[in-house]
């Protein structure tokens, strides 16, 4: 089944201080992760990323995806269109903290492929990694990786989504912090 993106103009990044259903998305790879006082789940999506983070009874959930996803509006603490470059920071209860900065970048041909070529390399090293079918108009599909570093008190991922209809590439950083 080829799983195809939604237009990089249709992209929004969401906060929610609870999980989501994974059933609400499509699921291509996943990880999850348990470091001491916290523990996570990693995924790739179709259009884009679920993380869910857990400590101490606080659940925050990070998701790119699109417009179009039906999700709950319920407990939701930040929603932003995927346009230009944003940053955020929250402070949450029992003081864990949230910080996350994205962009969208569109760039010439050159510049994507071998960018995309890059991500390729590094996610066969590390990270989680997917690579799309292509939607038809472009040879080759997108690729997904996300780069997850676990320290004793943080939880640091770096997200890479490429739309090579657009040659656009969304960049994402998330700090969850324990105090």
């Amino acid at each position: 089944m080829i799983s195809l993106r939604p237009k990089v103009g249709e992209l929004v990044f969401q906060l929610y201080g609870r999980s989501l259903h994974p059933e609400l998305f499509e699921i291509c790879a996943t990880r999850s992760i348990d470091r001491g006082g916290y523990s996570a789940s990693v995924s790739i999506t179709t259009a884009g990323h679920l993380v869910t983070w857990r400590k101490d009874g606080l659940t925050l959930t990070e998701v790119a995806t699109g417009l179009s996803q039906p999700l709950p509006h319920k407990r939701r603490l930040l929603s932003h269109r995927i346009a230009g470059e944003r940053s955020d920071r929250m402070e949450c209860r029992g003081g864990a903290s949230y910080e996350t900065c994205f962009q969208l970048e569109t760039v010439q041909q050159e510049v994507f492929w071998s960018f995309q070529q890059e991500l390729v390399e590094a996610g066969m090293k590390r990270g989680l990694l997917h690579r799309f079918e292509s939607g038809g108009r472009v040879a080759l599909g997108a690729v997904s990786w996300i780069d997850v570093e676990t320290r004793p008190r943080s939880l640091i991922i770096q997200a890479f989504h490429t739309f090579p209809d657009e040659m656009a590439i969304v960049k994402s950083q998330s700090v969850f912090e324990t105090p």
